[in-house]
């Protein structure tokens, strides 16, 4: 959520460049900021809406329609088919795209709402859905998102995350580098946990190159010693639910034992805790290298854990959650959730329906079954996000309709029986109100359209209006017709309910701060009887059966072949997920997708830079070009996420190792097998 500076000329974005006056990017922006410009333009941008209307030796053609004759055509399908199947015959994926689309995202929502489908699936559950389950288990709301106090916590634990090149994952760490920096040169210590040497590492006090997936063990380990203090254990008690739990939970995590597990010695583990005692209180991160991992549940519950144990939970000096400028979820009534699950999806009904969504996994079975005939896809390419690449596809290809709105081509464009041609970041006015919470400060920015949306785009709030209103119910506001309706009118609903007014909002060009950190409020309104519950018994039972799996895969899930690796996630800088793969800042490199392997592997492997190999898992095979690096760990391969020319989705099963908890499939921490493609 960087404030930029857009130079234009006509219709022609020139430059895009970071706002030295926004108060919280400080004139930075990241490599994709700066392309946006250059995304704007695409040589594969949508312009006008088209239809499938054949399929020949070179793929699939379209054709262009009027956009009235193709939203006639869908409430037609979409009536057809309600009446046949029922209502949860339509569905919806929402994906990264859409949550920088606010009237787009509440629209596509309300639409699928007003439907009464509850075929709803978004990228939460491919890498983050354990954020949201412990939260819900252990705050009772699953949208509590703990935010890193940099102005005054002494220490920050990383935990598979690497900000420098991700600015962040649920917290919105922009300039990495100079808030790392200016941490440190304030005294304070950045320790950070990783099978490798991120850009993050490097910045960082101390790096510990630890087993992929074993970040539960440590973390076990530092509560487990914090509790042995009786004096601490008493005082936690007087705040929290189920600490004789925990407290059972954590101690088979021995110092010897862990050292074990981890790969870390013993006088490591202890300078981890030593770090952790002297600070008090404390800040800590996951990233996706845990979140994606089958262990991400156990170790996102042991990160609260021990903020909760150190007092560092909603506590000035450790992490405090956002109530966001535009949501003002401390001026709410809150009942806590118990956590309990809906029942899941008809073809899957062992998976679990959790924040009002199913989880991907089941997606391509609801398609196979029947269950689901027409899937809207807004913002997003599952075809290179989702599990079981080759199912996916096969499913998509089957349905009676798949309608894309996007704004340039995809692998999931190619697949549609409809594509709608969105308007684009620089043609619509916006607020980030999805990501309001995620900020380092209660803060928001109104950013008008810098251009007019060209040729026959649309914006996809005004799509989904016009398609309930084709099927007869109202989609947007109520008080606002579509004929009146525009970006700024609806955005007006927001601010409404926001810490300002529209006025205020609009005219602070650089964005509107209104504090740091603030303290208190989830403890007084949301903790379920003002106390945390702190061992969940789903959570306790699956880190007993987490720790029996580790125990019997090691060591490493490798039983000694040399062309055995673990597959790690990795960030791209240049890229995110499947978005800037081929457009990038003006002088700026594109980034190219390879497999990151480490020196000592390749010599002995007999594999030099640039060469093709196969990597293969249970589940499927791709072929990536290697990079050889000092960075990652011995018996590690890193591979980035949304490429379709190196896939990882093809090493991912949708019915193996998917959590019970969430329906999150594994992708990190994932056993692979490399060789020389001859």
């Amino acid at each position: 959520m960087c404030g930029i500076i857009v130079t234009v000329e006509g219709e022609q974005i020139l430059r895009i460049r970071g706002d030295e006056h926004h108060p919280l990017s400080r004139g930075y922006t990241c490599p994709k900021g700066r392309a946006l410009g250059a995304f704007h333009h695409h040589p594969s941008r949508l312009d006008r809406p088209q239809r499938r209307s054949a399929e020949s030796g070179g793929g699939t053609i379209f054709a262009p329609v009027p956009r009235g004759e193709l939203v006639t055509e869908l409430a037609d399908l979409v009536r057809t088919t309600i009446a046949q199947h029922g209502a949860d015959s339509v569905g919806m994926y929402l994906a990264s795209g859409s949550a920088f689309d606010t009237n787009g995202r509440r629209a596509a929502e309300r639409f699928l709402s007003r439907l009464g489908s509850a075929q709803k699936y978004t990228a939460t559950t491919i890498d983050t859905p354990c954020k949201p389950l412990v939260a819900e288990l252990v705050g009772g709301w699953s949208g509590l998102t703990p935010i890193w106090d940099h102005e005054h916590s002494k220490l920050l634990l990383l935990f598979g995350s690497n900000p420098v090149v991700s600015h962040g994952h649920s917290n919105a760490i922009a300039d990495p580098v100079r808030r790392i920096r200016e941490f440190r040169d304030s005294g304070g210590v950045v320790i950070v946990a990783d099978p490798r040497r991120t850009e993050t590492a490097a910045a960082s006090d101390l790096h510990l190159q630890l087993q992929p997936g074993s970040d539960f063990a440590l973390l076990g380990l530092i509560v487990r010693e914090l509790l042995h203090d009786t004096g601490r254990r008493n005082e936690v008690a007087q705040r929290v639910e189920g600490l004789d739990r925990l407290i059972v939970a954590v101690e088979p995590f021995t110092p010897g034992f862990v050292a074990g597990l981890t790969g870390l010695s013993e006088p490591q583990l202890m300078d981890v805790l030593d770090a952790v005692r002297r600070a008090g209180r404390l800040s800590a991160l996951t990233g996706t290298g845990t979140s994606m991992a089958n262990t991400a549940n156990s170790t996102e519950w042991l990160l609260w854990a021990l903020h909760i144990v150190t007092d560092s939970a909603d506590r000035r000096g450790g992490m405090w959650f956002n109530p966001g400028f535009l949501m003002q979820f401390d001026s709410r009534t809150w009942e806590a959730s118990s956590g309990e699950p809906e029942a899941g999806p008809a073809s899957r009904p062992e998976l679990p329906r959790r924040f009002g969504e199913y989880p991907c996994a089941a997606l391509a079975s609801e398609i196979e079954s029947g269950q689901l005939r027409i899937l809207f896809v807004v913002g997003g390419n599952p075809v290179t996000a989702l599990p079981d690449t080759e199912r996916t596809r096969a499913a998509f290809s089957s349905l009676d309709a798949l309608v894309v709105l996007d704004v340039v081509e995809t692998e999931t464009t190619a697949l549609a029986t409809h594509v709608v041609a969105s308007a684009g970041q620089l043609e619509r006015a916006d607020l980030p109100w999805l990501l309001d919470a995620y900020q380092l400060a209660v803060a928001t920015q109104y950013t008008p359209a810098v251009v007019a949306a060209q040729h026959e785009r649309v914006s996809t709030w005004k799509f989904f209006a016009e398609l309930g209103a084709e099927l007869g119910f109202d989609v947007l506001p109520r008080g606002i017709s579509l004929e009146m309706a525009d970006d700024d009118l609806l955005l007006d609903e927001i601010l409404r309910r926001s810490r300002s007014t529209a006025e205020v909002v609009r005219s602070a060009q650089h964005g509107l701060v209104e504090s740091g950190a603030v303290f208190g409020w989830v403890h007084d309104f949301v903790l379920p009887g003002g106390k945390w519950r702190i061992a969940p018994e789903q959570l306790v039972d699956q880190l007993a059966f987490d720790l029996d799996q580790h125990i019997g895969a090691h060591p490493h899930e490798r039983p000694g072949s040399a062309d055995q690796f673990i597959l790690i996630p990795q960030r791209r800088l240049r890229t995110m997920n499947s978005q800037f793969r081929d457009v990038s800042a003006p002088g700026a490199r594109l980034e190219v997708p390879s497999a990151e392997l480490s020196e000592v592997d390749c010599a002995r492997l007999g594999f030099c830079e640039g060469d093709r190999v196969r990597i293969t898992s249970e589940h499927g095979e791709l072929i990536a070009v290697t990079r050889i690096s000092t960075h990652v760990a011995s018996g590690c391969v890193g591979l980035p996420h949304g490429w379709s020319a190196m896939d990882v989705s093809r090493l991912t099963s949708t019915e193996v190792d998917v959590d019970i908890l969430t329906g999150m499939i594994r992708q990190s921490g994932l056993p692979v097998r490399i060789s020389l493609v001859e």
